[in-house]
């Protein structure tokens, strides 16, 4: 089934994201992951935070994927130094799931499950679920700047351009 277009470019945003993601980590050491300039969040937790976004996204299209490790990157939770967090290599493969996932979901997801009204949660600018799709690709889109911010911080160049 070809991807509803109330969320289309949405769709194209995530996966340009995941590359964007996947570009940004290459070649960084288990260490950098957890450099923080100036006391804000280490790359290792944005990219956690992504992808429990990304859970909560695929919950609202019908899919409940989840890691035992989500709960450390919700919305609201503080980076916690005495945290369990996964490794990079964990957060990696995450990532790779859930864009997979992503994918799938968006392929299957109906124009009137879309429609259905967004409930609480993110904003939502039409009310509707599709709202929340949409507005969630911009959410990540913010983060992929911050981890690609990081990236320049520690040293190495970048993959934007």
């Amino acid at each position: 089934m070809p991807i509803p277009g109330s969320i289309a470019v949405s769709a194209i945003n995530y996966n340009m994201n995941a590359d964007f993601l996947k570009k940004n980590v290459e070649g960084l050491t288990d260490e950098e992951w957890l450099r923080r300039p100036g006391g804000a969040n280490h790359l290792l937790w944005i990219v956690g935070h992504v992808c429990w976004t990304r859970g909560m996204l695929l919950k609202r299209l019908g899919d409940d994927w989840s890691k035992p490790w989500f709960s450390h990157f919700a919305r609201g939770a503080k980076l916690d130094e005495s945290a369990a967090y996964p490794t990079p290599e964990e957060a990696k493969l995450a990532l790779d799931e859930s864009s997979e996932r992503l994918n799938a979901a968006m392929e299957s997801v109906s124009e009137e499950a879309l429609a259905a009204p967004s409930t609480q949660g993110p904003p939502s600018a039409d009310g509707k679920v599709s709202g929340v799709v949409n507005f969630l690709a911009l959410h990540e889109t913010y983060h992929i700047g911050q981890i690609s911010y990081l990236r320049s911080w520690l040293g190495h160049p970048g993959v934007m351009g």
